[in-house]
C-alpha cells in the first residue's frame, strides 16, 4: 500500500508554485505520479520583493500576503487533486516550503510565510512546514534543505557525483562513496539574473540565455562580483535575497559602469564560475553533474558549464529518473514523511547542526 504526499516549493525566484503528487512505497521508494505550476501574479511577486528589505508595517504586509499565499498554494493542491480525481483523504500529508523572506542564521532565524494553518483549513489536509527552524535552533544554517534528499535518491555506491539545484540561488550536493555528504549554498542561480531582465526588458526570466548570449562578460565586473567575500567563507553556509539582490549589483555598476546585455552575460558567468568554482574546490572527484531547478533549462549557462568543467559530464536529473522541474517539490514532500515518521531530515555535516534533527511543524487538518 503506497502512501501519497503532496509537496509544494514556491522559491527565490518568485514564478510560482510547483506542486508535485508523490507515492511512496513500504520501502521508502518515491515516484512522482503527476506535477502541477500555478504562476504568481506579477502583484504577488512585487508584493513579496517589497518584503525583503525592512519597512513600514511590515508586520501587517507580511500576514496578509502570507494569506493570500495561502490561497495559491490551495489552488495548486486542488490542481493536482483534480487532475488525477483524488480525494482530500488520498493525500497524508502536504509538504510547504512557504516563501522565504529574510533567511538569517546568524542571528538564530528564518522566516518563510504562507500561513499553513490556512492551507491546512483550505485543503482538508495536514500540512508540514517551517522545515528550516529546528536545524538553525541547533546552530546550523537550516539551508540548504535538498542535499539530504539528493542523498536518498541521487547517490550511487561506484559513482562520485554532484547535484546542483539552479533556483534563485544555486545550491551543490556532493556524493562521493565513502565520503560524508558536501552541501552549501553556491551564490546567485537565476535570481540576478531574472531581476535585471525584468528591469530593463519586462520579462520574467531570459529564456535559453538568449539576451545573456548578446553581449558580452565585463571582466573587471566579473571580478568585482567574485570578491564579494561570501563566494570565500568556509561551509557549511546559506546565502539568498538578503545578499544577493538588485542593491548589490546596482552598488557595484557605480564603479563598473556597463551595457545592460553585458550585465546579463556578466551575471550568467557569475552564476556559471561560481557553480564551476564550488565543484572544483568540494567535488573535485566527481566526473558527473546532474542540474535541477529553473536554471537546467538555461542553454547558455548549461554550455558555459561544461566549457569550465572540461572533466565533468553535464546533464540534468532527469537521466536519474525525476525531471528538473520536479525536484525541489518533492524534496518537500519526503520532508514532510519523514516528519510524519519522526524520522530526521537533516545532515549536520551539510549545515553545521548540532546533530540530524526531524524537521517541520506539523498542521493537522
Amino acid at each position: 500500500m503506497s502512501e501519497r504526499f503532496i509537496g509544494l516549493m514556491s522559491g527565490t525566484s518568485l514564478d510560482g508554485v510547483d506542486a508535485v503528487l508523490v507515492a511512496f512505497d513500504a520501502e521508502g521508494r518515491l515516484a512522482v505520479q503527476a506535477d502541477f505550476f500555478l504562476p504568481y501574479p506579477l502583484e504577488v511577486r512585487t508584493q513579496v520583493l517589497a518584503l525583503q528589505p525592512a519597512g513600514a508595517n511590515e508586520l501587517d504586509r507580511a500576514a496578509r500576503l502570507g494569506c493570500v499565499l495561502a490561497g495559491y498554494y490551495a489552488e495548486a493542491v486542488n490542481g493536482l487533486l483534480n487532475a488525477q480525481q483524488l480525494a482530500p483523504d488520498a493525500i497524508c500529508a502536504i509538504g510547504c516550503h512557504g516563501q522565504t523572506i529574510r533567511h538569517a542564521p546568524q542571528a538564530g532565524y528564518t522566516l518563510q510565510i504562507g500561513n499553513l494553518a490556512r492551507l491546512a483549513e483550505l485543503t482538508g489536509i495536514d500540512v508540514a512546514g517551517d522545515f528550516r527552524s529546528r536545524d538553525i535552533a541547533a546552530g546550523g544554517q537550516g539551508a540548504p534543505l535538498v542535499p539530504a534528499f539528493h542523498q536518498q535518491l541521487f547517490a550511487d555506491p561506484d559513482k562520485a557525483r554532484a547535484i546542483v539545484n539552479i533556483g534563485g540561488i544555486s545550491n551543490l550536493t556532493r556524493l562521493t562513496p565513502g565520503e560524508a555528504v558536501v552541501g552549501f549554498d553556491c551564490g546567485p542561480g537565476n535570481m540576478l539574473m531574472d531581476a535585471w531582465i525584468r528591469r530593463h526588458q519586462g520579462l520574467v526570466y531570459d529564456k535559453d540565455g538568449a539576451w545573456a548570449a548578446q553581449g558580452k562578460v565585463n571582466p573587471s565586473l566579473l571580478a568585482a562580483m567574485l570578491a564579494e567575500p561570501y563566494f570565500a567563507a568556509p561551509i557549511p553556509k546559506s546565502t539568498g535575497r538578503d545578499l544577493f539582490d538588485l542593491d548589490w549589483l546596482d552598488a557595484l555598476l557605480v564603479k563598473h559602469p556597463t551595457l545592460a546585455v553585458d550585465v546579463q552575460a556578466t551575471l550568467l558567468e557569475l552564476t556559471a564560475a561560481t557553480i564551476a568554482g564550488a565543484c572544483l574546490q568540494y567535488a573535485p572527484a566527481s566526473r558527473e553533474l546532474y542540474l535541477c531547478g529553473g536554471g537546467a533549462f538555461n542553454r547558455v549557462l548549461r554550455e558555459r558549464l561544461a566549457v569550465l568543467l572540461p572533466a565533468v559530464s553535464v546533464s540534468d536529473t532527469s537521466t536519474l529518473g525525476l525531471p528538473v522541474h520536479q525536484v525541489e517539490a518533492a524534496a518537500f514532500a519526503w520532508l514532510a514523511r519523514q516528519l510524519l515518521r519522526r524520522q530526521n531530515g537533516s545532515l549536520p555535516e551539510v549545515t553545521g547542526a548540532a546533530g540530524a534533527r526531524v524537521l517541520g511543524a506539523l498542521y493537522p487538518r
